[in-house]
């Protein structure tokens, strides 16, 4: 089998805002086509453009070639030794970043059509299921100016979860800091109001995660806020300073009164290795396509497994990653949760019109892929309605 194209397509959603920060108002959808017929679907999460030009890109030497030209005339079931020509063969225009990015999406390609061609879901070729269920969390974004209306937005979210019987939600609690909603600027009380809201409104059985977006600018700003949240059983803290501060967050793991996640930008196992030694998170969040695909994400896993942290990868993306990302957690016994938001709960336009991902929901519980290779199908209409290059 070889590789005869790939076809890189970047995706918009007609009402996307430049003033949001969410990622899934657009996609980068890879399709790797092999000459027996097979093709392979790949995402990632990462400036669509940005990701079109790291692949199509001519190369100009051996540091600097092109993914595209490495690619194209290749076994598509070496899929290893594939990631490792172009990782080395790109090493001036990356190693890190949206070129790792992008490659995190072929790499995804790649494993769909090995499932596809030997008939088996990409968890099995992982090395089989580890967990009977994933439990998924509902990703709940407020709306609303004033910290009442976004209060009341995020408790109307988190009561829609819990009728729709989830067992684990995370909160955006961020208004203030570089990503505030809307500009806002609250102090920190109001934080704590909206967090214990939230939890009240949950009730005491409901996992709650709470992500602040880098929200303080050091480790001691961050615990005079969230050494109050200990009353609310928050399962981990997501993001609460700028990742490149190793040392603060090693800091807010010996203090803070809950686990701290991040890492849902790292490329490669090797900024995870600096994250989870350097920076002592508890809980690693590898996003698929960022990391570089299946292989850097199960290498994070392990490295997790074996200094006893947990994972619990990003996704805020369509169904391809979302489905990509049940095949990994299958594979990871101590995956705790999942992002996953069905129909009901989710406002962004590619994320419900895409693709269809390949899992049932039920009682709260995410189970196994069944289709070979990925099991994502992607909405041929929404491809090209929504492909702006």
């Amino acid at each position: 089998m070889k590789i005869v194209d790939v076809e890189c397509y970047v995706l918009l959603a007609p009402n996307m805002s430049t003033g949001s920060t969410s990622s899934a108002q657009d996609s980068f959808i890879v399709i790797v086509r092999t000459d027996e017929g097979i093709a392979g679907i790949g995402e990632s999460d990462v400036n669509p453009w940005i990701a079109k030009a790291c692949v199509e890109a001519p190369g100009t030497h051996t540091m600097g070639l092109g993914m595209r030209e490495l690619l194209i005339g290749a076994d598509p079931l070496r899929i290893e030794e594939l990631w490792q020509r172009i990782y080395v063969g790109t090493c001036m225009n990356g190693r890190r970043g949206a070129v790792i990015h992008a490659l995190g999406a072929i790499d995804m390609a790649l494993w769909d059509i090995r499932g596809k061609s030997e008939g088996k879901p990409i968890f099995e070729l992982l090395g089989g299921a580890r967990q009977d269920f994933v439990v998924p969390y509902a990703s709940l974004q407020p709306a609303g100016r004033q910290w009442e209306a976004y209060r009341d937005s995020l408790c109307e979210w988190a009561e829609r979860a819990k009728q729709l019987g989830f067992r684990a939600v995370k909160a955006e609690v961020s208004m203030s800091g570089p990503y505030a909603h809307d500009g806002m600027h609250e102090e920190a009380d109001k934080h704590t109001r909206v967090v214990e809201a939230v939890r009240k409104t949950l009730g005491p059985d409901i996992a709650l995660m709470i992500d602040v977006q880098y929200m303080w600018p050091d480790a001691a700003t961050a615990l005079r806020t969230v050494r109050d949240w200990a009353a609310f059983d928050i399962f981990f803290l997501e993001t609460p300073i700028w990742i490149d501060r190793l040392d603060e967050y090693a800091r807010l793991h010996d203090e803070a009164p809950m686990r701290i996640a991040a890492g849902e930008w790292q490329a490669t196992r090797w900024e995870f290795e600096d994250l989870l030694d350097r920076g002592r998170i508890d809980v690693a969040q590898p996003d698929i396509g960022r990391v570089g695909g299946f292989g850097e994400a199960k290498a994070v896993c392990d490295m997790a497994a074996a200094r006893d942290r947990l994972i619990v990868p990003h996704c805020w993306k369509t169904g391809v990653s979302v489905t990509a990302t049940a095949h990994l957690a299958f594979n990871t016994p101590h995956c705790k949760f999942i992002e996953y938001l069905p129909p009901e709960l989710c406002t962004e336009t590619l994320r419900r019109e895409l693709a269809v991902d390949d899992f049932d929901f039920v009682d709260g519980l995410i189970h196994k892929p069944g289709k070979p290779g990925l099991g994502a199908e992607l909405n041929e209409d929404a491809l090209v309605r929504y492909r702006v290059a």
